[in-house]
């Protein structure tokens, strides 16, 4: 990722499905703004060598992961934490698939298992509301 696709949100000319814009929140700008830019390297994330973006993740994830205390956590495991809380905060499948870059409604089916707190939670709200019409149906 180079820095001029990063505005507000990032504009990706290219991805595994065309063309995207990536929603960042205030901590990922936070994140962002708090990065060291190196004036000969137009990437975010910069390689050794100098112009260059950095090819393998593996080693440095392996530092944050210790530093962080995250023993068994891989980089994709960050996605499936990200759509679970957006799952159990009540976001829809479509809003998720957008914020994740699917182009399929069935790729961000696969996180569907995660929203059963959310459904027994919808469950139990319809039910109050029909609880609460039918004692008022019944009210003189």
């Amino acid at each position: 990722m180079k820095w001029d696709y990063i505005a507000d949100d990032i504009h990706l000319p290219a991805s595994k499905t065309g063309a995207r814009k990536v929603y960042l929140n205030e901590d990922a700008r936070a994140v962002l703004a708090n990065l060291t830019r190196l004036e000969d390297n137009p990437y975010v994330i910069h390689g050794k060598e100098p112009g260059c973006h950095l090819t393998d993740m593996q080693k440095p994830w392996r530092r944050i992961r210790i530093r962080a205390g995250l023993e068994d956590v891989r980089i994709h495991d960050l996605r499936h934490t990200f759509a679970s809380v957006a799952i159990g905060r009540g976001a829809s499948l479509p809003i998720i698939g957008k914020l994740l870059g699917h182009s399929q409604p069935q790729s961000t089916a696969r996180y569907a298992h995660l929203a059963d707190d959310p459904m027994k939670a919808a469950a139990e709200l319809v039910g109050a509301s029909m609880r609460r019409e039918r004692k008022e149906e019944t009210i003189p």
